[in-house]
């Protein structure tokens, strides 16, 4: 029974990813270019927490190490698109609270630490490395966004983001099948696809909404859908 919460709590998680993903390729479709829509963020936010719960009740390293990384960066885009102070002030305070509570239990706790993490028999120590190395490979696409984003005082999701996505998707892609995680196993699978059409929307291929916009009521119909997630 713990097993099917933990793992519900982070199917949970991964379909805020992957909502917050299909958010910002149809808006991106719409405009027929790459942008950073303020919903992306949002919806990045309440999904890292729950991912960063999962990954301590998994006793996984490798995804509470990429949470951590990119939690602040999120809450900085958010800042950049002018929203963050918009947001309720409840909203607010548990995004700062619940990070650092989680992190003072991983360093008091007695079950669930840092060094039970680093430790776990389930996970050999080369798969330790791989999964991390691709964790951070995958995190590090938020750095390389936020400091592209401060450099020009807005946020944006450049074509590099997008390649980093990918490597180290595939990266974790692999380390799924070896940990047989089917949070991370199903995340990854269907990212790739809105990581990839990016790097083609990125290259200048053109929107697949504008070859879809002869279809009748389309227009109407992505427009309500679009308009929702702005």
């Amino acid at each position: 029974m713990d097993h099917i919460l933990i793992y519900g709590l982070g199917f949970l998680s991964q379909i805020l990813f992957f909502a917050r993903n299909i958010a910002q390729w149809f808006l991106s479709e719409k405009e027929g270019e790459v942008i950073s829509p303020a919903i992306y963020w949002q919806i990045s936010l309440a999904a890292s927490v729950l991912m960063f719960i999962y990954g301590v009740l998994r006793n996984d390293f490798a995804i509470v190490l990429g949470q951590i990384i990119v939690y602040t960066i999120y809450i900085r885009n958010l800042q950049l698109k002018k929203v963050w102070r918009k947001m309720h002030v409840a909203a607010r305070l548990l995004a700062v609270v619940i990070p650092l509570v989680c992190i003072s239990w991983l360093f008091l706790g007695e079950s669930y630490n840092f060094s039970s993490m680093l430790k776990n028999e389930n996970v050999p120590l080369l798969l330790l490395i791989w999964g991390s190395a691709g964790q951070v490979i995958f995190t590090f696409r938020f750095i390389y966004q936020w400091i592209y984003s401060e450099q020009r005082k807005d946020s944006f999701l450049p074509m590099g983001f997008w390649v980093i996505s990918t490597i180290g998707s595939l990266m974790i892609f692999t380390y799924a099948i070896y940990r047989l995680d089917p949070v991370l196993f199903a995340a990854h699978s269907l990212g790739l696809f809105i990581y990839i059409r990016n790097i083609l929307l990125h290259s200048g291929r053109g929107s697949i909404f504008r070859k879809l916009e002869k279809i009748p009521y389309f227009n109407k119909i992505m427009g309500k859908i679009t308009g929702k997630m702005k």
